[in-house]
């Protein structure tokens, strides 16, 4: 397999972002891809990673354009996604979950593999604060059972993010 296996781990690569390829064993079955994740990487995985250093990437629609705009919302897995948040840092009136074909569809990538890096084009993105509390985080490299870790610095540089504190309390 080649080193750039994904076009997560290509834009990674081309952008000379220094990052660590992980992977874990995926359950087909499995639908609740973030706590997979969780599960293999923070709980049975390397030591040293905890389920909040887990990211997801969420697709979100937002509404104030004709046809809504897409955006991706990128916090730990064990958080929920508070939509206000997202459409306040991103300056739209409402934010709503992409619908998931939708979200494959503008991403190139298959729910539970949908990175932040590599997509087919750039979407606005937002990082949840909380990144910045690790040295690392872990989020998608474009195939279920397959993360990267990459520093929150570099996260943020390369997709263009802007950081908020996108976690509901």
């Amino acid at each position: 397999m080649s080193r750039a296996a994904t076009r997560a781990i290509a834009a990674l690569i081309a952008a000379q972002v220094r990052h660590e390829v992980l992977h874990y064993h995926h359950d087909p079955d499995q639908r609740s891809f973030g706590a997979e994740a969780v599960e293999q990487l923070a709980t049975a995985g390397p030591a040293g990673v905890r389920p909040e250093q887990v990211f997801k990437t969420l697709i979100v629609e937002l509404s104030g354009a004709t046809p809504p705009a897409l955006a991706v919302a990128v916090l730990p897995v064990p958080a929920k996604l508070s939509l206000k948040s997202v459409a306040s840092a991103l300056g739209a009136p409402k934010a709503a979950l992409a619908d998931p074909a939708v979200a494959q569809r503008a991403t190139g990538y298959v729910l539970g593999g949908i990175s932040p890096f590599g997509q087919r084009r750039a979407l606005p993105t937002v990082v949840d604060a909380s990144a910045a509390d690790f040295g690392r985080v872990l989020c998608s490299a474009g195939r279920r059972g397959w993360d990267v870790a990459v520093a929150p610095a570099d996260l943020i540089r390369l997709t263009v993010a802007v950081v908020a504190d996108i976690s509901a309390r």
